[in-house]
């Protein structure tokens, strides 16, 4: 017995060897070909696996950290809307929240899979053009990214250039903060071009000036492009000043997908807040815009789905004449078959006798059918035709009301049927797709009040500005034209009507 015991323990013992001996035999393959180029390198979808692989593949000395990000609690949303509120205060709050001695990229998860990292952040350290290939290679395996976060990274144009390429790698990457990044070239409309997926976008204090504000209104719309997914935009602290707001104000007048809008202390005065009024409400086209709306036109009157609609009508809804002209032919066909009927009827009845003239009255009976049947030139064809032009009219009216809906979903701001033409000048209804306006902070006196009292007043209900936020500018705090704004803010606020309709079904159940 002890002797077959100890034969077992002595043969679990020389498996185990042999496993050992397997693992570091693989590891030695693994050792004596290891990957030597990044583009050979396959990523795991696991950050703390790939991105350090990838740095050393690179032979990059100092190889940052990939640590988790405490949670979004810490930073609570009053906070954020403060910190829009101030530079110090901005400032402070990203200091004490995110600012890292060494440089870490910090990432937060999704649950407790590893591979589930939703938000990557770069605070506060250099991204070269070596990290910028790491993370071109590294994030877009991360099939749960939603949010990039980079702050005082150090970028330049071409590593801009590189992140736009990155981002439109990821799937779901949807929320893009780039802040702190001042860039010579002004670039930063690269992020919002026509193809882009991003929905929010936050360029704070970048330093955009003149030029970088006219190429990120000319990304919200022109008269022949537009961004239809960005929905909010942040333009804080960038001293786009008067220039700057006319460029965006010219983006805003064909864009009807952005939401929110912050150029809150932007040195924005009188000149460039008329320009942001007027969008918001009716304004006349300029010539390149009714060209465009011109063509427009004469090629939706040119599609086959416009033409299609014109050639059914016809068919699906003849005239009351025809309707008698092809009643009186068949009421004629009839009598003339009847009588036809009772001629031949007669000899075979005196031959033959009853026997014959039974025989004969399923034919009559088909015939006279035949001729109830008819309501065209007359016959069995006629009736035959009938039915399938009919099934063909709804396959081409279904066709037709799926290209129309497509139509709509892309169809030009140029193409509203609010259009007015007034002493010989195209007026088109103004921008009523932005909710949330925010001029926080800028150098508006009381005549910006009034023209923007003037163009929220003329907004329906059924869309237009909710939040105007004009605090902290050039004019007294008590003046009727601010007093008036903020109440006609707080009676759009959706969240004052939820409140009060709360109120009146509380007093509605006391009494």
């Amino acid at each position: 017995m002890k002797k077959r015991v100890e034969k077992v323990v002595k043969e679990k013992a020389a498996g185990n060897v042999e496993d050992e001996f397997s693992k570091t035999a693989g590891l030695n393959i693994q050792e004596k070909c290891p990957v030597q180029r990044i583009d050979d390198y396959q990523c795991s979808g696991s950050l703390e696996m790939d991105f350090p692989e990838l740095c050393s593949l690179l032979g990059m000395k100092e190889i940052p950290a990939v640590t988790p990000r405490a949670p979004a609690s810490v930073t609570p949303t009053t906070e954020r809307g403060n910190m829009e509120e101030s530079q110090s205060q901005m400032g402070a709050g990203i200091a004490t929240t995110t600012w890292c001695p060494k440089p870490r990229l910090q990432v937060e998860l999704e649950s407790e899979d590893p591979r589930s990292i939703k938000e990557v952040r770069v605070c506060g350290w250099k991204v070269d053009e070596l990290m910028a290939r790491v993370l071109n290679k590294t994030l877009p395996a991360l099939s749960n990214l939603q949010n990039l976060h980079l702050w005082c990274a150090g970028l330049t144009g071409r590593t801009l250039t590189s992140l736009k390429n990155t981002i439109s790698l990821c799937s779901n990457l949807r929320t893009v903060v780039l802040e702190g990044n001042p860039l010579p070239e002004q670039s930063y409309h690269l992020l919002i071009s026509e193809d882009s997926m991003l929905t929010h976008v936050s360029l704070r204090n970048n330093r955009i000036g003149e030029e970088g504000a006219r190429l990120i209104g000319s990304a919200l719309a022109t008269a022949q492009t537009a961004n239809n997914n960005l929905l909010s935009l942040n333009l804080a602290f960038n001293s786009i000043g008067d220039a700057g707001a006319a460029h965006i104000a010219q983006g805003l007048r064909l864009n009807r997908s952005l939401l929110c809008l912050s150029l809150a202390n932007n040195h924005i005065g009188d000149t460039g807040a008329s320009r942001l009024a007027e969008v918001l409400g009716p304004f006349s086209l300029t010539h390149d815009e009714v060209v465009e709306r011109r063509r427009l036109l004469l090629r939706r009157d040119q599609s086959p789905s416009h033409a299609d609609s014109k050639c059914e009508r016809p068919l699906s809804i003849p005239s009351s004449s025809s309707l008698e002209r092809n009643v009186s032919k068949g009421a004629k066909v009839a009598s003339k078959k009847k009588d036809t009927a009772k001629k031949d009827e007669k000899p075979a009845a005196n031959q033959t006798g009853g026997v014959a003239g039974k025989k004969e009255e399923p034919k009559l009976a088909r015939k006279a059918s035949d001729t109830k049947l008819p309501r065209g030139k007359g016959g069995k064809s006629g009736g035959k035709e009938k039915r399938p032009s009919v099934l063909d009219q709804e396959e081409k009216a279904n066709a037709t009301q799926n290209k129309s809906a497509e139509l709509v979903e892309t169809v030009s701001p140029l193409l509203e049927p609010g259009v007015q033409h007034t002493g010989g000048r195209v007026i088109l209804p103004g921008n009523t797709a932005l909710t949330s306006l925010n001029l926080a902070g800028n150098r508006l006196s009381e005549q910006s009040l009034l023209l923007f009292l003037s163009s929220v007043g003329a907004q329906t209900e059924g869309g237009g500005l909710l939040r105007l936020c004009l605090n902290r500018n050039r004019f007294p705090p008590d003046c009727d034209s601010f007093l008036k704004i903020k109440e006609l803010m707080s009676l759009r606020d959706p969240l004052n009507k939820t409140a009060s309709a709360q109120v009146d079904d509380e007093q509605g159940q006391a009494a």
